[in-house]
């Protein structure tokens, strides 16, 4: 689970079903998506020397015991299945391989405090696990209270086949969640349409309410099964990749000298004609540089009178004529 705001999902932290804590930290939520994109690689490598296709494969496969001839047979993929690697387990592979695979299910409560922090790498994690991780048990659940294109990108959008919309104030918004209208004459209160996969067709539907208290008494009700047993070592390597992410970009920010910082200027320049909005989160997606040199080329960029002030969440002003510069 992943949960910008801090306070929205730390009540789940205590479920038996949690791999790792609650992320709060917006910096390791990339380091979070690298471990699952690993863990998909992994599982499929799996698959291919067992023979299977999917995670319902591995999962109900025959467990031959050592030695027997059913073993033998199983060192061997079955033919013809195309896109699976044709390499042998061995016997003692075959002995460390987990009987059974969990299902994990990944739930990121608000993307678009995430896709200020590092767009890129969401965006292209996000992709790539919606496109390929399903048949491996990894699923995700995507929230965001700001269905703006900047937040729901194209690629994104296209790799989500499943999508809901509450009610939201445009058809702009509607158009970006569904490619329709329709969200935006919702009446409230978990009024919704679905969008399922593989239909154009949308449905309405209607969420039910849950009480904060209810959601305290269900998960008090599952700590009673026992508590939570968080596997260290993966929190460790997310951990480990996200103080290493850290050190790097303040590398980079540290190295960024005066002639560095004039010529990213002139192509943050360059951007602000081209998109006519002054973020310091649009010069990070379209430069491809970190928060930090990205707020400071706005900052320079207010100091010379070119945008005004920070304007909370909505992107600065600006205050001169761009074709003229």
């Amino acid at each position: 689970m992943v949960d910008p705001k801090v306070v929205e999902l730390k009540v789940f932290n205590s479920l038996p079903h949690m791999l790792i804590p609650v992320v709060t930290e917006p910096k390791k939520v990339p380091s979070a998506l690298k471990w699952l994109l690993g863990e998909m690689e992994q599982r499929y490598q799996l698959f291919a020397k067992v023979g299977v296709r999917n995670i319902v494969g591995f999962n109900t496969r025959k467990k031959p015991a050592p030695g027997s001839p059913g073993a033998a047979a199983e060192l061997n993929p079955q033919p013809g299945l195309a896109g699976l690697d044709p390499s042998v387990a061995t016997a003692d592979e075959l002995a460390e391989m987990p009987a059974r695979l969990p299902y994990i299910v990944a739930i990121i409560d608000e993307l678009a405090d995430l896709m200020m922090v590092a767009p890129a790498e969401i965006e292209t994690s996000i992709a790539r696990l919606a496109q390929l991780a399903r048949a491996a048990g990894i699923h995700l659940i995507i929230a965001t209270q700001r269905p703006s294109v900047n937040v729901i990108t194209g690629v994104i959008k296209a790799n989500l086949p499943s999508r809901i919309a509450f009610q939201v104030a445009s058809q702009v918004d509607s158009r970006t969640i569904l490619d329709g209208k329709g969200a935006d004459t919702l009446i409230g209160r978990g009024d919704m349409l679905f969008s399922p996969p593989g239909s154009s067709r949308l449905v309405r539907a209607q969420g039910a309410f849950v009480s904060d208290e209810e959601v305290a008494e269900f998960v008090e009700f599952l700590k009673r099964n026992g508590p939570p047993k968080y596997a260290e070592n993966v929190q460790n390597q997310i951990e480990d990749d996200a103080a290493a992410n850290s050190d790097n970009d303040e590398e980079v920010d540290d190295d960024g000298d005066d002639e560095d910082d004039e010529k990213l200027y002139k192509k943050a320049m360059g951007v602000l004609r081209a998109t006519k909005r002054a973020s310091t989160s649009t010069l990070q997606r379209r430069l491809r540089i970190g928060y930090n040199r990205a707020a400071r080329i706005m900052d320079l960029m207010e100091e010379r009178g070119v945008v005004g002030p920070e304007n909370g969440s909505s992107p600065r002003e600006i205050l001169v004529d761009l074709e003229k510069g």
